[in-house]
C-alpha cells in the first residue's frame, strides 16, 4: 500500500475526489489533503508520500513551484499535475520538471483514477525489479561455488578478521570448524606414469562428466587435468570429513580441518589422506602429483602462513623428486613469523575506534594480540610491535584534540608503560583501555559537535527569522554544510524539522508583537518574515486556532 497527498485550493475538488474515489482499491492506505502548496510541502516533509497530486494554480506556492521543490527534496516521489487547457504552457514547463503525469480540466474521478493506476503500476514495476528476491537467490545459488572458491582462496592468501571469517562462512554455507587447520597444495608433475586401472567416481554433480580412462594422460588441457584431480581430492576429503578442496593459481589447494589434539595427531591423519589422494590420482587418472603440506594451527586466520609453507614444501621436489607427499615439518623448522603492525591493520583499528562499537573494538584487540600471546617472539620484536601500535593511537588522539593524559595516563604518551611490559596479556589490557577511552572521547566530541552546530543554527534563525528569504539553504550556506546532513542532525537533536522550527520562532514573535504593540496584522507579518499577509494569517490561525485580530481582541478583552 502507498501514500498519497492531494493538493488543491478548491474545497469542492478536494472533498469530491476523496469521496468519489476508492483509494484503498487503488492501493493507497494513506491519503492526505492540503489547501495550498506551502501546506503540501509541510505534509510531504513529514510523511514522505509515494504520489503527489497537485493543482497548478494555488496560493502561497503554485503547483509547479511545489513540483520543483519535490524534485529537490524527494526525487523518487511521483507527481501528477491537474491543469486546465489554458494552462497548457505550464504543463509544458512541467515536462522539464519530469512530472510523471498530468490531467486536463475538466476531468472526472474516473479520469484521475486511470492516471493514478498508471503511476501506481509504474511504482509496482520498479519495486518488483528492485525486490525480486527469488531471482537474486537463484543467481546467488548458481554462483555459490565460485564465491566459495574465491573466499577460500582469500583465506589462504591474506589475513582476515574473525568477524569476517564467521560472516563469510555463514553466507557461503561453509562449515570450517575444528581444533586444528592446515593447508596443502597439489601440483601436477610433468612426468606422467602409465598404470592400469580405471577411475570409477562417485556419481555426484561434480563428477558426472569425469573423463574416460586414458584420456587425461595425453591431453594438453591442463585445466581438465586439474579438475579431475580436484574431484578425487574432494571425494577423498568428504569421505574422511576433513575439509575442502578448490583450485587457486593453477593448483589444487586443500584446506584441512580436524578435531585431533595435539596437532601431531591431526597432521598424522592428514598425511595419510594426502597419500590416499596421490595414490588414487596415479591409479585412476594415470597422472602423478606432488603434494606439499604446511604446518597446522589452531586458528583459521593463520592459514596464509600454512599455505606459504605448503608452497615452500613443493620447492623440495628438486631435491626429493616428484610423485610424493612433502611436509614442511619434515624438511624445515618453522621460525616465528615477524610481527608487523602494517598500514592495513592501522586503518582497521582506527576505523573501529572512530566508527565501531565496544564489542567490535574488543574483537579487533583480540586479533591484534593473538599475534603476541604465545607467539614466541623476541622481547625486542614484542616492544617494536607495541611501539608501532602506540604511535598509531597517539596520532589518532592528536587528530581529534584528545586529552593525552586522560587517554594514555600520567605520561601523556605511554612510552614508560611500554618499557615495563613483560607479558602480552598485560599489554593487551592496557592498550584495550586506551582504545576504549579514545573511542568514548571521539564519540562524545562528535555528539558535542552536533549540539554546537544546532545551537549555532538556532542563534542564526533567531537573528534572521524576520527576513523573508530565511531558509534552510541560506542557513546551510552560512554554516558551510549540506542541507541533507544538517536536516538529519537538526531533526535528531530537536525532534522537529527546520521548517517547523522556523515557523514556531516566527509565530512566537508574532504573538509577542500582537500583545505588546498596536501594529496591524500586515505590519506584523512583514516583521516576522512573511511577504504575504494572507499566508501569515493562514499560518497563525492554523497554529493557534484564531486569526491574529481575534487573538489580540481575546487577550485584551
Amino acid at each position: 500500500m502507498y501514500k498519497l497527498i492531494l493538493a488543491d485550493d478548491e474545497t469542492d475538488v478536494r472533498e469530491g475526489l476523496l469521496d468519489q474515489i476508492d483509494w484503498a482499491a487503488l492501493g493507497f492506505d494513506s491519503v492526505e489533503i492540503a489547501e495550498n502548496g506551502k501546506e503540501a510541502a509541510e505534509l510531504i516533509e513529514k510523511s514522505r508520500p509515494d504520489v503527489v497530486v497537485t493543482d497548478i494554480q494555488m496560493p502561497f506556492m503554485n503547483g509547479l513551484q511545489l513540483a520543483e521543490w519535490i524534485r529537490d527534496f524527494s526525487p523518487s516521489t511521483r507527481i501528477i499535475i491537474l491543469t486546465g487547457f489554458e494552462e497548457f504552457e505550464y504543463a509544458q514547463k512541467a515536462i522539464k520538471l519530469q512530472i510523471d503525469e498530468y490531467v486536463l480540466k475538466p476531468f472526472s474521478s474516473k479520469d484521475l483514477e486511470q492516471v493514478i493506476m498508471k503511476v501506481k503500476q509504474s511504482i509496482d514495476l520498479e519495486l518488483e525489479q528492485r525486490e525480486n528476491v527469488q531471482a537474486l537467490r537463484e543467481h546467488y545459488r548458481q554462483n555459490l561455488p565460485m564465491l566459495q572458491n574465491l573466499f577460500m582462496a582469500g583465506l589462504v592468501t591474506r589475513r582476515i578478521s574473525q568477524h569476517e571469517l564467521e560472516q563469510k562462512c555463514r553466507s557461503y554455507q561453509l562449515e570450517l570448524q575444528g581444533n586444528q587447520f592446515a593447508v596443502a597444495v597439489i601440483s601436477l608433475d610433468r612426468m606422467l606414469t602409465r598404470l592400469q586401472g580405471t577411475y570409477q567416481p562417485v556419481q555426484t554433480d561434480q563428477t558426472d562428466s569425469a573423463p574416460e580412462a586414458g584420456s587425461l594422460r595425453d591431453t594438453p588441457n591442463v585445466e581438465l587435468k586439474q579438475f579431475a584431480v580436484l574431484n578425487i581430492a574432494q571425494e577423498t576429503m568428504d569421505k574422511h570429513k576433513r575439509g575442502y578442496a578448490f583450485i587457486h593459481a593453477g593448483e589444487v589447494v586443500l584446506l584441512m580441518q580436524g578435531q585431533e589434539n595435539p596437532s601431531a595427531g591431526f597432521m598424522h591423519q592428514n598425511l595419510r589422506l594426502f597419500e590416499e589422494i596421490r595414490h588414487n590420482v596415479e591409479r585412476y587418472l594415470k597422472l602423478t602429483v606432488t603434494i606439499g603440506a604446511g604446518l597446522p594451527s589452531g586458528q583459521l586466520t593463520d592459514m596464509p602462513q600454512s599455505y606459504g609453507e605448503a608452497r615452500q614444501a613443493l620447492d623440495y621436489r628438486m631435491i626429493l623428486g616428484t610423485n610424493k607427499v612433502i611436509w614442511i615439518g619434515d624438511v624445515e623448522r618453522r621460525s616465528p613469523r615477524p610481527l608487523v603492525f602494517d598500514e592495513s591493520l592501522e586503518q582497521q583499528l582506527v576505523r573501529k575506534i572512530k566508527l565501531g562499537n565496544d564489542g567490535e573494538l574488543l574483537e579487533m584487540m583480540d586479533e591484534l594480540f593473538s599475534e603476541l600471546i604465545g607467539s614466541g617472539q623476541s622481547y625486542g620484536d614484542f616492544q617494536l610491535f607495541l611501539l608501532e601500535l602506540l604511535t598509531a593511537l597517539v596520532k589518532t588522539a592528536k587528530e581529534h584534540n584528545a586529552d593525552l593524559e586522560a587517554v594514555f595516563g600520567d605520561s601523556g604518551t605511554g612510552l614508560a608503560a611500554i618499557a615495563s611490559f613483560t607479558l602480552a596479556e598485560d599489554a593487551k589490557e592496557w592498550f584495550t583501555g586506551i582504545c576504549l577511552r579514545l573511542r568514548s572521547f571521539i564519540a562524545a566530541d562528535r555528539q558535542s559537535g552536533y549540539q554546537r552546530l544546532v545551537e549555532e543554527a538556532k542563534g542564526y534563525v533567531k537573528a534572521h527569522y524576520s527576513e523573508e528569504d530565511m531558509s534552510i539553504g541560506r542557513l546551510c550556506q552560512h554554516l558551510h554544510i549540506s542541507t541533507g546532513y544538517f536536516s538529519n542532525i537538526f531533526k535528531k537533536e530537536t525532534k522537529m524539522t527546520f521548517v517547523s522550527y522556523l515557523m514556531s520562532i516566527r509565530m512566537e514573535a508574532a504573538q509577542e508583537l500582537l500583545l505588546m504593540t498596536d501594529l496591524k496584522a500586515f505590519e506584523i507579518a512583514e516583521k516576522v518574515g512573511f511577504s504575504d499577509p494572507n499566508y501569515f494569517s493562514f499560518c497563525f490561525k492554523k497554529r493557534f486556532g484564531v486569526s491574529p485580530k481575534e487573538y489580540r481582541n481575546g487577550v485584551r478583552a
